[in-house]
């Protein structure tokens, strides 16, 4: 029997159009269900955007109190980025809006700008996302044509290495500080490039001393609760 309410973690990979809301209100369900815990804190450590996949870490009980340690750790993604177009949002939630040339852009390119996003740097965030604007997520004012001034953050990218490049799309293992927004950085690699880019694919693959490889898809959370509880 786990006792879940001393603390308890799960590293989840999470699906695909799932929100990280989505996930922890999944495994309260679960609680309630299996467990019969009707009351006990669930958090998560660190969004990841409905679009994306990979590892999630899920705190729940007493281990919620570790979510900030967590999520202050390393992250690792694994990004495609669409060179020769951008999109309002840096990624696919909408339309393209704009398409630029790519036939000059090759892999070794694309790495001879890579020093220029090492370090710390101030990031702008996508007006799509779920950034705070006088409370309210900086998503809420975009989707009713609004467009509020994004202040910069401070992030920082440790590493870049194009895995590969089929083009017009580039795959990038991207290794960063939390709160580094990949769309951004697709975007400003498409401006380096002289022409676009957007996010077609994101997958965080670590977190810390997490990684995805030990993660649970929630098919794998469902039979684990039900053996073990």
């Amino acid at each position: 029997m786990i006792d879940f309410e001393r603390g308890y973690i799960l590293s989840i990979d999470k699906p695909y159009t799932w929100t990280s809301t989505d996930v922890v209100r999944k495994i309260k369900i679960l609680l309630r269900s299996k467990a019969g815990i009707k009351k006990i804190k669930v958090g998560h450590a660190g969004t990841l955007d409905p679009l994306a996949t990979g590892l999630l870490i899920v705190c729940i009980g007493n281990a919620t109190k570790n979510i900030e340690n967590i999520q202050n750790g390393e992250k690792e993604y694994i990004a495609d980025i669409y060179l020769g177009a951008t999109t309002p949002s840096f990624d696919l939630e909408t339309q393209i809006d704009n398409q630029y040339p790519f036939e000059h852009i090759s892999g070794d390119l694309i790495k001879s700008v890579f020093p220029s996003f090492l370090g710390k740097q101030e990031q702008i965030p996508p007006l799509f996302s779920a950034k705070l604007i006088d409370g309210k997520r900086a998503y809420e004012y975009a989707r009713t044509g609004r467009t509020p001034e994004m202040k910069p953050a401070s992030v920082e990218i440790y590493n870049l290495e194009l895995l590969n490049y089929s083009a017009p799309v580039a795959r990038i293992k991207i290794n960063c500080s939390k709160g580094t927004y990949v769309r951004s950085f697709a975007r400003d690699l498409g401006v380096a490039l002289q022409s676009g880019g957007y996010l077609s694919s994101l997958r965080r693959t670590a977190s810390g001393d997490y990684n995805v490889i030990n993660a649970l898809t929630i098919k794998d959370v469902e039979t684990m609760f039900g053996d073990c509880l």
